[in-house]
């Protein structure tokens, strides 16, 4: 988790999204895959979609074709919860990460989503109905919330 969140000061400091940072790795073998951080690749991208942008091009695969290459093993580490809605259109993390079947079997993450955008984030609950264990990892709730809130005025959190 602190490497994600490493990636997650990374991303540009915006008062229209949370700073998050995401790793894809093999359980395995503990080693990373695939790395992202919100607004990492082009567009209005969030950290879990730059990690599947990168691996499928690191792949030439399209993204939806990413559990074909995916070890039995992969687990994703994001600091904030993944996303159930996205207001810019694009598919969400949860939609992104189900889309993959059983390919990702366990989430791990530092805080739960704030509601300030979207209100209650009910990914969680998409996610274990659908087998795959989420898990929060506990501790680091403060450093993480003040790396994806910076940029946002204060009093929006």
């Amino acid at each position: 988790m602190r490497q994600a969140l490493a990636l997650a000061q990374k991303s540009p400091p915006k008062p229209t999204n949370y700073r998050v940072g995401a790793l894809l790795v093999n359980a395995k073998t503990n080693s990373i895959l695939a790395s992202g951080y919100t607004l990492e690749c082009e567009g209005n991208t969030h950290a879990e979609q730059c990690c599947f942008i990168k691996l499928a091009e690191a792949h030439k695969i399209p993204e939806e074709a990413l559990a074909e290459v995916l070890p039995a093993e992969t687990v994703l580490y994001t600091t904030v919860e993944p996303c159930f809605k996205r207001l810019s259109g694009n598919i969400p993390c949860v939609k992104r990460i189900l889309r993959l079947g059983n390919a990702i079997k366990t989430v791990y993450v530092g805080v739960k989503e704030p509601e300030k955008f979207v209100g209650e984030n009910t990914g969680r609950k998409q996610l274990e109905e659908a087998g795959i264990r989420v898990f929060l990892v506990e501790g680091m709730e403060k450093e993480i919330l003040e790396v994806a809130t910076a940029g946002h005025k204060t009093g929006d959190v």
